[in-house]
């Protein structure tokens, strides 16, 4: 049925996403700027440019943007004795399962190339990846569909061949419009009518995918060639 996967980053394989909004909504209001978590969350998933442009206005200006994420970056960059974010429950297991059962696996995240390979470096899982594809190596980011079309690519996967697990809203819709199945495993937010319309499951964590491995990717004779 499937012939590889492809998985978001952030708030799906690591738990980042709700840490990185504290971060922002504490910083914003220490310069006296009240942001509502559902504002915010209107970002997720979306590639840096236009999380920044969104963040700039949330804020007020661009020269307060600027020292609020420069507060940001120093306080998720500050030394720690575990990993800022931890991975996910259930993800080591479900990778663990297609790599054996020999099923190719990618990264499409809207995080930089460098900011992928260090996070999924330490939780360590960056080797089970073949192929990554970050928000800086595409013209625009999620919901458009470039960043999972990359990674098919690079997986020499044609898209219609991929099964993609995501957990935001804009994630799923990149994914659907790269062609793609979708399985939603939703983080911060509950999915909408329209992504639950369009995933083709819609999973409580990544585990719970384990049991439909043998089915869902059943008959593999290699890869798809794009």
């Amino acid at each position: 049925m499937f012939s590889a996967a492809i998985f978001d980053m952030d708030g799906l394989l690591i738990d980042s996403e709700r840490t990185i909004m504290d971060t922002w909504l504490s910083v914003a209001r220490d310069f006296g700027v009240d942001i509502a978590p559902a504002r915010y969350l209107e970002i997720v998933g979306r590639a840096a440019p236009e999380c920044f442009a969104m963040l700039t206005t949330m804020l007020g200006s661009e020269s307060l943007f600027r020292e609020a994420q420069a507060r940001v970056r120093q306080r998720l960059h500050a030394p720690t004795d575990t990993p800022l974010f931890p991975l996910k429950p259930g993800a080591h297991t479900l990778l663990t399962t297609l790599a054996e059962a020999g099923i190719p696996c990618a990264v499409a995240s809207s995080s930089n190339r460098q900011e992928i390979e260090s996070r999924l470096d330490q939780v360590g899982v960056l080797g089970f990846f073949r192929a990554l594809a970050g928000g800086n190596e595409v013209p625009r980011g999620k919901p458009d569909p470039a960043v999972y079309q990359l990674a098919a690519s690079r997986l020499q996967a044609a898209p219609a061949t991929c099964l993609a697990f995501e957990d935001s809203e804009n994630g799923a819709r990149a994914a659907d419009r790269a062609g793609m199945r979708v399985v939603t495993v939703p983080d911060l937010k509950v999915p909408t009518e329209e992504v639950a319309g369009m995933s083709f499951r819609l999973l409580g964590r990544l585990d719970e995918a384990v049991e439909h491995v043998p089915v869902w990717f059943a008959g593999r004779g290699g890869v798809g060639m794009a």
